[in-house]
């Protein structure tokens, strides 16, 4: 059958936006309130006063300046500080599903396919709405696509450890092709009133069609020629959040029960990391770096990928070489450097090699070396 392809990408935003500095003031009223609450204890010295966020805190400390999200009611509300959003009935679409679906419609009229082309779904994510029945068999019937459907969390790294996945169940003749979606609705997880993460994530949902290279037929197709998942235990980026909660009511609520990170750390020991990973990857490819045009990496945070895309070109990269799409929709954990791909691929021409690589909670990492078709 030969190598297989990502013959069509899909992105959905959701069209809400919310800006830094909305962010910001929503937040440091928070803050305002309860150092306020809390005066005497924090002139006792028995609790800590909280430290306000910034505008240019966030925008030097990430490349981030605004980001989409599903349900901004509530979170710019200091005393709410949570997305609000009602509760869909059984019997109507989830909304991560029907963020799925929208970008899995784009990703099959990129690739000039049907649902009746598709045989497989593979919804990969950092958190899923509920656990069964599954989102992608719910997305598999919203689509009209025969054939079988399964969900995966791999946090960050949950789009190219979907994309491996796919490639070999095409190449062992499980299915004629198959689309791996990512909708991430982060803010799910996240906790509006912690200053070291509470501006970092959006929501979003990226789509990729996989096939044979022999019969991809999209214009902006590109040719797995390489694949590499890589996984070490860490701590540090950490949700607790799960059905074993209830076991000890004690817990539920936490702030555990939300993302939780420890910022330095993950930056300290993910940059070496995911820059000899990809640098071993080339080599054993036997790549020279010079030739690789492009470089879509996870949209965490700008210094990390600066950082990264310096060691493996012993230079600093161009913004043409390592695409940035922080600034517009934040970390949108696994979707995002599928996010920047698709965004910015299309200009790259024929036999152009690039890099795609997820990393993140795990810690994971998955790289995929690409070759873009055409004539």
């Amino acid at each position: 059958m030969g190598n297989i392809a990502i013959s069509g990408t899909g992105l959905y935003a959701p069209p809400a936006v919310i800006t830094n500095a909305e962010l910001v003031e929503a937040y440091n009223e928070f803050v305002r309130r309860y150092n306020a609450a809390h005066a005497d204890e924090i002139a006792g010295g028995t609790m800590q006063a909280l430290l306000k966020s910034s505008d240019d805190f966030i925008f030097k400390a990430s490349g981030i300046r605004r980001r989409h999200v599903v349900a901004p009611d509530g979170m710019l509300d200091p005393e709410i500080m949570c997305p609000r959003l009602k509760e869909r009935p059984n019997d109507q679409i989830s909304l991560q599903a029907e963020m799925a679906v929208t970008a899995a419609k784009q990703a099959l009229e990129a690739a000039h396919r049907t649902p009746g082309d598709v045989d497989g779904v593979i919804v990969s994510a950092s958190i899923l709405q509920r656990p069964y029945p599954q989102i992608a068999i719910e997305v598999q019937n919203a689509l009209g696509i025969e054939g079988f459907a399964f969900d995966m969390l791999t946090g960050c790294s949950s789009a190219t450890f979907a994309l491996n996945a796919a490639r070999d169940m095409i190449l062992q003749g499980t299915a004629r092709a198959i689309l791996c979606i990512n909708p991430e609705i982060n803010t799910m997880h996240l906790n509006l009133r912690d200053r070291e993460t509470h501006f970092i994530f959006g929501d979003a949902s990226t789509a990729s069609l996989l096939e044979p290279a022999a019969q991809a037929e999209g214009d902006n197709a590109w040719e797995i020629q390489s694949m590499r998942l890589k996984s070490v235990y860490s701590n540090n980026i950490r949700n607790n959040f799960g059905s074993m909660n209830r076991f000890d009511p004690e817990s539920v609520g936490k702030p555990d029960k939300l993302i939780t990170q420890k910022g330095r750390k993950v930056f300290q020991e993910v940059v070496p990391m995911v820059a000899e990973f990809i640098q071993e990857h080339l080599q054993s490819q036997g790549i020279p770096k010079a030739v690789v045009k492009r470089m879509w990496l996870h949209q965490a945070n700008i210094k990390m990928n600066e950082l990264i895309a310096r060691k493996i070109l012993g230079r600093e990269a161009t913004e043409e070489e390592a695409p940035n799409i922080l600034q517009e929709y934040g970390n949108t954990s696994s979707a995002g450097s599928i996010v920047a791909f698709h965004l910015h691929s299309k200009d790259l021409a024929a036999g152009d090699l690039g890099v795609l690589c997820s990393f993140g909670a795990g810690y994971s990492a998955g790289s995929l070396i690409l070759r873009k078709l055409g004539t």
